[in-house]
């Protein structure tokens, strides 16, 4: 008889609601296109819109303000290559955020040499400014008060890291950005269901959300642009999307996107007892294994995110040794793991590389349950008592 497995990695992606299934296999019996006009076609433009006005539900907007997309790769791509004179951005966003930014200028993603904060523009500047973050994995809005930036500059600024689950300023960023001028864009993939998200207080011109990340289907997303906003298409050729983004239509994953989004919208007794098993994760852990700690726990945190480090290991290695005893988690970002490498966001925050070689990523998601935790820390535990045993071979 198989055994079971435990999942525990929502933040790469998390498994098909219930809901988000139906929609799905009841959009794939319709058979027109959205952006024909007649009864078939009508049929299929009332299910995008029912989703857009889901998605926009989620994150306080309006359904005007939704334009779907592939993913948030996408979305994020759109925004970043749109043409800016200059770009700020944190050294702990996602590479669906650096290496877009980078990549115009043929500069490497990653690079965490300090950024020049002379006017962009001028003669030998720099057009990136990186936003360093403190200890706790939280970004330093006062920064953007020095830099001195001109042309159209863009700010960029994740709502929570994927990594360390750490929630950053974006409001108070956007408050500053805009007084100076600055449009904001704000990577918002890990926070819909887990903290209260409203698009219209937050200050930002632009955020990237994706289906996958709240129970989806993988392949669709939207980019929230703010009404009256100018962003030029990036994908041209068509009428859809009122002419923001064309292509025809994935009706079925967006009908599904749509049922997730209607499912996760933020309830605060989910997060709390997300937030509950978490810390019983976390302290249990820790108890079995005195050397161990958890890297960003000095913050504010997404309920669901734990980055925890065993030192002595690798990442990959504990990654391997829970996937064996039947749990998943990962090794830093998924879309990075498949790589050996140290994570930037760890190195950002200025964790010890014994600390940061160890670290491991776990997420917990809507259908997480106590039995989970149990099954998790039974794994844990028998990790770190078989490295003890070898010790005292050795």
């Amino acid at each position: 008889m198989t055994k079971p497995r435990t999942y525990l990695d929502y933040n790469a992606s998390a498994p098909l609601r219930p809901e988000a299934r139906e929609a799905m296999l009841a959009a794939l019996d319709v058979v027109g296109n959205a952006s024909s006009v007649h009864a078939e076609g009508r049929r299929a433009r009332a299910i995008v819109e029912t989703a857009r006005e889901r998605v926009a539900r989620l994150v306080n907007a309006r359904p005007s303000e939704v334009v779907f997309t592939s993913g948030a790769t996408e979305a994020n791509n759109w925004v970043l290559r749109a043409g800016w004179d200059s770009i700020i951005l944190s050294n702990i966003e996602h590479d669906s955020v650096l290496g877009p930014t980078r990549a115009q200028w043929g500069q490497t993603p990653h690079t965490e040499s300090r950024r020049s904060t002379r006017t962009a523009g001028c003669e030998g500047s720099d057009p990136i400014h990186t936003l360093s973050v403190s200890v706790k994995g939280v970004v330093s809005v006062a920064a953007i008060k020095t830099l001195a930036t001109g042309g159209r500059t863009l700010l960029a600024l994740q709502m929570a890291n994927n990594e360390t689950g750490v929630v950053q300023p974006v409001a108070e960023a956007a408050a500053l950005a805009r007084e100076r001028g600055m449009s904001v864009h704000s990577d918002a993939v890990q926070a819909p269901g887990r903290i209260a998200i409203d698009f219209r207080a937050l200050g930002v011109d632009t955020m990237s959300l994706s289906s996958h990340k709240i129970g989806g289907p993988k392949g669709a997303g939207a980019l929230v642009v703010r009404d009256g906003f100018n962003l030029p298409p990036f994908i041209s050729g068509g009428g859809q999307e009122r002419r923001r983004r064309a292509g025809t239509e994935n009706v079925a994953a967006i009908a599904g996107f749509g049922a997730a989004a209607d499912a996760a919208r933020y309830e605060a007794p989910e997060t709390s007892r997300m937030s509950s098993l978490r810390e019983r994760l976390e302290r249990e852990a820790l108890q079995s294994t005195p050397g161990a700690i958890v890297l960003g726990s000095a913050a504010e945190r997404l309920c669901n995110t734990s980055c925890i480090s065993l030192p002595g290991e690798t990442a990959e290695t504990l990654v391997i040794k829970l996937d064996l005893a039947g749990i998943a988690v990962s090794a830093g970002a998924a879309c990075s793991s498949g790589k050996v490498g140290a994570s930037h966001v760890l190195a950002a925050m200025g964790v010890a590389p014994e600390f940061a070689r160890g670290a491991i990523r776990v997420s917990l998601g809507h259908a997480t349950t106590e039995n989970d935790i149990d099954a998790f820390l039974a794994a844990w535990r028998e990790i770190a008592a078989t490295k003890t045993r070898a010790l005292k071979v050795a």
